[in-house]
């Protein structure tokens, strides 16, 4: 997977208007927030479970009813498709959680 730079990277970035670029980690990343910490704990393992799967795993940290998630792809040393793309499907999962 190549890293995304660019028009290319711009292009990408555009579908994820709600997550962050971090331009010095080169990475996004969101914050969701939840009713309680049952909703975001329950949100966690549906995420958890599709990077098993995926073979893509965030960074994230938790504390009760808040969830925040970084993706980046440290192999190809930034963003890829594969960010943008896992970004856009927990957006999909995560309702109105998001900020």
């Amino acid at each position: 997977m190549n890293k995304l730079e660019g028009p290319a990277l711009k292009a990408q970035l555009a579908k994820v208007p709600r997550w962050h670029f971090d331009a010095d980690t080169l990475s996004i990343e969101r914050r969701f927030v939840f009713q309680d910490f049952n909703e975001a704990f329950a949100f966690m393992t549906r995420v958890a479970m599709a990077a098993e799967v995926r073979n893509h795993h965030p960074e994230w940290f938790n504390v009760y009813n808040r969830v925040d998630i970084t993706f980046t792809t440290h192999d190809a040393g930034g963003l890829t498709e594969r960010d943008i793309d896992f970004a856009q499907w927990v957006d999909g999962i995560a309702g109105e959680a998001g900020n």
